[in-house]
């Protein structure tokens, strides 16, 4: 009768001509797993099971940081002497002693006591992490990022078919009607959440077509915004190239993630509306005018640009009329715009006003600088002089005795609103504040 070759004592020992067979294998396994103590574990609780009658209570433990979980499992009656009720998503820390079924090959944690993570425990820690992190730099100012002047493409985070979703959405396109959106939708509280919200930040992260990523929520409890003070969120949300918007909570909500975003919006609205120029009211305002006269310069051709626009702001009419355009009383031409804006102060004892110029400059990495250059005056009863444009011929800067229609070029220019504009930008370059010279006539493109 053959004698059988003795088992490899050890796994070292194995080959392929010298295997284990499986049933050694989980036999050692079990062996390793029995000697183990009973330990603390912290996690999520879900998928509760505790049905009436039976002797055993199962239920899932979630890692809140990974994408990470193994089953729980606690006799009915040590469950059912929990003093606060447990629900799917209650933060716990849980003595348990690891097991090992060899026949399915599975482990689990056999427990024996369930408690839950009071509040003020969690906020305890959450400070403790927000001193760390700081410490690190992460929070620090000069890590942030630019928003993009105007965004082709948005990159959005949000619960499924959630309110955030539509009103950072609808408050966009209203604004731009052109804006695109990448949307993922995905579990913003409990277990799930920290896992799937980094997930879809690093996926947007790394799509060049995405200028900007908003994740949005429309605040909560404490308890519900946890998984945004995560510190493998938060890291993730630092480690992210693309501007990174958080809209997480309402103004009194202040989740770890609001720190480490280059911008954070009070409501995922405020977010949109941060993000994106409103096109309709920035055509209606010198000031926007001339950013929007930038930025098609910038998205025509990809390099700096600038822009310049002026208009007259009247103080008893709150800043209208604001531009040179027929837009003001629907007027065609100039006179019948100062006869317009006559009519409208009429009874007005204040006829301050004053014209304003801004030039902009926006530069292809979202960086936009504006320069302001105003001069103060009134309205005078009637127009004087025919030379100028627009108001000039009812506008008198203080200080003068003349109205703008009655200087020559060299007079209103050595005044003028948008000599003072260019003033402020010649001053900010000299200091290193502003990246460019004068660049010559506004509307031309910077190399």
């Amino acid at each position: 009768m053959a004698i059988s070759e003795p088992l490899p004592a050890t796994a070292r020992e194995t080959s392929a001509e010298r295997p284990w067979p499986l049933r050694l294998l989980s036999a050692k396994i079990d062996e390793y797993v029995a000697k183990m103590s009973p330990v603390w574990v912290e996690g999520q609780l879900v998928q509760i099971n505790r049905r009436p009658g039976a002797s055993m209570t199962f239920m899932t433990l979630r890692d809140t940081a990974s994408d990470m979980s193994m089953s729980v499992s606690m006799f009915a009656r040590d469950f059912d002497r929990i003093e606060a009720p447990l629900t799917d998503g209650a933060h716990v820390v849980v003595h348990a002693k690891p097991t090992f079924w060899a026949k399915r090959g599975s482990l689990q944690l056999q427990a024996k006591d369930v408690k839950a993570v009071g509040l003020g425990a969690l906020l305890a820690r959450l400070e403790e992490l927000k001193r760390l992190l700081a410490a690190e730099g992460l929070f620090d100012a000069d890590r942030k990022v630019a928003l993009p002047f105007l965004p082709a493409r948005i990159g959005l985070v949000c619960g499924r078919e959630s309110k955030a979703e539509h009103d950072v959405v609808v408050n966009a396109r209203a604004r731009f009607p052109a804006i695109e959106f990448d949307i993922r939708e995905v579990a913003v509280q409990g277990a799930y959440a920290v896992a799937e919200v980094s997930a879809a930040i690093e996926e947007l992260d790394k799509d060049p077509a995405i200028d900007v990523i908003i994740v949005a929520r429309g605040g909560g409890s404490v308890e519900d915004l946890l998984p945004f003070s995560n510190e493998r969120l938060v890291r993730v949300a630092g480690q992210c190239a693309t501007p990174l918007v958080s809209a997480i909570g309402h103004e009194t909500d202040a989740p770890l993630l609001d720190l480490v975003a280059d911008y954070r919006a009070s409501t995922p609205t405020d977010a949109a509306r941060r993000v994106v120029p409103d096109v309709v009211e920035d055509a209606d305002s010198f000031v926007g005018n001339a950013r929007l006269k930038a930025r098609a310069l910038l998205e025509a051709t990809g390099m700096a640009a600038v822009a310049d626009d002026s208009g007259l702001e009247v103080e008893a009419l709150g800043g209208e009329p604001g531009v040179y355009s027929a837009r003001f009383g629907n007027r065609p031409n100039d006179l019948e715009r100062n006869l317009y804006l006559l009519e409208k102060l009429r009874d007005k004892k204040n006829r301050r006003a004053k014209f304003v110029s801004v030039i902009v400059l926006a530069y292809p990495d979202g960086v936009v600088e504006e320069y302001r250059g105003e001069v103060p005056g009134v309205i005078l009863e009637g127009p004087r002089g025919a030379g100028g444009f627009g108001y000039d011929p009812l506008f008198m800067p203080y200080g003068e005795t003349s109205t703008f229609a009655e200087m020559s070029v060299e007079d209103k220019r050595a005044i003028s609103h948008r000599g003072k504009a260019l003033e402020a930008l010649k001053a900010a370059h000299q200091t290193g504040k502003a990246r460019q010279a004068y660049p010559g006539e506004a509307g031309s493109r910077l190399e």
